[in-house]
This record gives C-alpha cells, sequence and structure tokens, in this order.
C-alpha cells in the first residue's frame, strides 16, 4: 500500500515539473555542431512551431496526394522567406509571437478534426501562412547570431520541415480505413485543444 503511495506521489511530482509553465529561450540553442544543426535545435525544442507544422502535414495528407505536395515543397519556403525576413527585423515582443503559434495549432486542429474538405488550393495558401509567420518570428529570435549564421540556421529549420511533412503527411494520406482515419482527427483535437488552451493562456497574461 506504501509503495503505490510513493510510486503515484512520484509520478504526479514529474508531471508537475514536466507541466510547470516556464520562459523557454528556444531561439538561442547551441548544440556546438554548427549553425545548421543548431537550427535543427531550434525546430526540436519548439513545440509550437513543430506542432503546427505536424498539424498542416496531418491535414494536407488527410485531402490527398496533391495537397500533401504541395505542402510538402511550400511550408518550408515559405519558412525560410520569412525567417529571411524576420533576421532584418526588430522590435518584436514575444505576445504576438505566441498568440499566432496558440491560433495556428487551434484552427489546424479543428481543420483535422472535423475533416473539413478543403481543396489543395486552400491547403497550399495556408502552408503559405503558417509558414510564413512561423518563420518570421524564428528569424526574429535568430537575429542575434547574425544574417550569416541566422540563414544557416533557418537551412536546418527547412530541412526538419521538409523531412517532417513528408513522413506526416504520406502517413495522412494512407489513413485509409476509417479507423485510421480517426486516429488522426483525434490527433487533430488534441492540437486543437493545445491550441485553445495556449490562446487562453496568453490572452490571460496580457490582462
Amino acid at each position: 500500500m506504501f509503495e503505490r503511495i510513493f510510486k503515484r506521489a512520484i509520478l504526479t511530482a514529474c508531471l508537475a515539473v514536466l507541466f510547470f509553465p516556464a520562459r523557454a529561450d528556444a531561439h538561442l540553442v547551441t548544440t556546438g555542431l554548427g549553425p545548421v544543426y543548431d537550427g535543427i535545435g531550434h525546430f526540436s525544442l519548439s513545440p509550437g512551431d513543430a506542432l503546427a507544422a505536424l498539424a498542416l502535414a496531418l491535414l494536407a495528407g488527410l485531402r490527398g496526394t496533391a495537397a500533401g505536395r504541395r505542402a510538402l515543397f511550400i511550408l518550408p519556403v515559405a519558412w525560410f522567406a520569412g525567417g529571411l525576413a524576420g533576421l532584418t527585423t526588430t522590435g518584436w515582443t514575444s505576445p504576438p509571437e505566441e498568440i499566432v503559434g496558440a491560433l495556428s495549432l487551434l484552427l489546424l486542429g479543428i481543420f483535422i478534426a472535423t475533416d473539413i474538405a478543403l481543396p489543395a488550393v486552400a491547403v497550399a495558401v495556408l502552408a503559405a501562412l503558417i509558414g510564413g509567420t512561423h518563420g518570421f518570428f524564428n528569424g526574429v529570435g535568430m537575429h542575434e547570431a547574425g544574417t550569416g549564421t541566422g540563414v544557416l540556421q533557418l537551412i536546418g529549420v527547412a530541412v526538419t520541415l521538409f523531412v517532417l511533412v513528408a513522413l506526416a503527411s504520406a502517413l495522412a494520406v494512407t489513413a485509409k480505413p476509417m479507423w485510421a482515419r480517426i486516429v488522426v482527427r483525434v490527433a487533430g483535437s488534441w492540437i486543437g485543444a493545445s491550441g485553445l488552451l495556449w490562446t487562453g493562456w496568453v490572452l490571460h497574461g496580457l490582462k
């Protein structure tokens, strides 16, 4: 009995640490392997960016091969272009970035969960918007590293995006059985719920 209570207490403590909100300076990731790997590390340690890219890939995959192909190429290119714009911009604060990230997850999560029949062109537009805005704030965060280093970091992010979208969209495209499609939609509902919670957190912090 005591052992069971002790294990539950340890588990509760671990979960509390994991979910305790803290500021994470993901833009300052240094792997020691060079700027390209720093960019990969930045993306991997930025849950908002990674979840948004994953959600877009799943949405594109649900909409078919054509939408998946467009997202595969448009998202990394738009992210890189937005990042280049962000590298030359200063004066932005964290709340706009957090709002963009939260609303991206909320919107994409709703689209996936409802399995809305978006045409491939609409998915391409979403990929451009998501990539451009998230990439812009990536570039703003990498401004301190300098233009040359920042460009290499953005290349690392773009390569990671290409791989992630290729794998996730291909997985969603092959989700032909009803149960597999439901699994993808449930994942979308969780992403949307995360976006909703994040939105509430950001709005509460702006008061």
